[in-house]
This record gives C-alpha cells, sequence and structure tokens, in this order.
C-alpha cells in the first residue's frame, strides 16, 4: 500500500486559506515560478494576488511561510497523481511505471506550481526554508524507496542509487520535454520496460 501523502510543513495559514484556490498562493506560485524564491517580493505578490498587505501577512508570516505552501501543494498535486495512477495496480514494476508516468504528467503540465516544487531542486534557497522542504522531499521520496524495495532486483544493486538517479532523470524531463512526441505515459513505458527491466 502507498503511504499516505504527506502534510505540508512549516505552513501557518489561516483556517480561511484555501491552499489550491487562494489567490495568494496562486500569485506567489507564478511569482516564485517566474523570478526564484529570492526574485520575487512580497509587494508583487500582493499585487499580483489583487490583495491587501494586511490580508497577506494574516495568513502568512513570512516569505518563507509562502514557499512552502507552494512547494507543498505541488507535492499534494503529484501525491495525489500517483495515487490515481497505483490504484488497482499490484505488479511491482507496472507500478513503478504507473508512478513515474503520473510524476512526469504533473511536470510536463508546466504548472506554476509544479515549477516551484521542481526548481527547488536545483536553486538555493536559505538554509530554513531548505530544511523545510527537505522533510516533505523525503517523504515523497520514501515512496519510490517503497516502489524500487518492491522490484526483485539483483543484490548488487544499490537501491538508493537508482532511487536517486531515477528521480534526478524524471526531474529533468520538464527542462527538455516538448508534446507531441511521446506521451508522460509512453515515456515511463520506455523508461522502465527498455531500460530499467532489460538491464536489472
Amino acid at each position: 500500500m502507498p503511504k499516505s501523502q504527506p502534510q505540508p510543513t512549516g505552513r501557518v495559514l489561516r483556517p480561511s486559506a484555501n491552499p489550491t484556490g487562494d489567490p495568494i498562493v496562486a500569485a506567489a506560485a507564478d511569482l516564485f515560478s517566474e523570478r526564484s524564491f529570492d526574485g520575487a517580493t512580497t509587494r508583487e505578490i500582493v499585487a499580483r494576488a489583487g490583495v491587501t498587505r494586511p490580508l497577506l501577512n494574516y495568513h502568512f508570516r513570512s516569505k518563507e511561510d509562502l514557499f512552502a505552501t507552494v512547494h507543498a501543494e505541488g507535492f499534494r498535486q503529484v501525491n495525489a497523481a500517483m495515487d490515481r495512477e497505483l490504484k488497482g495496480t499490484t505488479d511491482p514494476w507496472k507500478r513503478l511505471e504507473a508512478a513515474i508516468a503520473a510524476h512526469l504528467g504533473e511536470l510536463v503540465k508546466h504548472t506554476d506550481v509544479s515549477g516551484v516544487t521542481t526548481a527547488s531542486l536545483f536553486h538555493a534557497v536559505p538554509a530554513s526554508l531548505q530544511r523545510r522542504l527537505n522533510r516533505e522531499r523525503s517523504l515523497y521520496e520514501d515512496r519510490f524507496r517503497a516502489l524500487i524495495a518492491a522490484l526483485r532486483l539483483p543484490p548488487d544493486v544499490d537501491q538508493s542509487l537508482l532511487r536517486l538517479t531515477l528521480l534526478g532523470a524524471i526531474n529533468w524531463t520538464r527542462t527538455w520535454y516538448r508534446p507531441g512526441k511521446r506521451t508522460p505515459a509512453q515515456l515511463a513505458q520506455h523508461l522502465v520496460n527498455k531500460i530499467l527491466r532489460t538491464r536489472l
């Protein structure tokens, strides 16, 4: 059974705030994706969201909290997509293929939220914020750790190295993928069946 999706960490929201529909979160995702954590300012986020600064401060104590919320929403979306793809699938290799397809499907949508979640892997953020993001990322990686552990692999295969290499390749897809050729499902099928299964 897959682990339940991780809960957002470090988020300081009042009950009235909705992380999937709040215009503040949407504007923040847009600007963080466009300009990175350091490049986006709360003044710009307020202006783009069409809200007041006091309202922003009511829901979020800092820009770090806002970034963490956008980051958490990206993982919520990819976890939900993975849950849908894994439902009813029992074969270990098919489950890995389904998980990869779900991850790729979210990445290549090129939404601002997925952009922030992916970009956080490659761009520096303050150490205190990075620790918060790492906790959530680790919970997500646990899902791939479990999927790989379920495979019948040769004993000399380093499963940690396999997991990290696989996730790195998947996340890099966002930079080169162009629609109109192979779909995320076709990419996942090729990666699992033509590359991994024939060599492991």
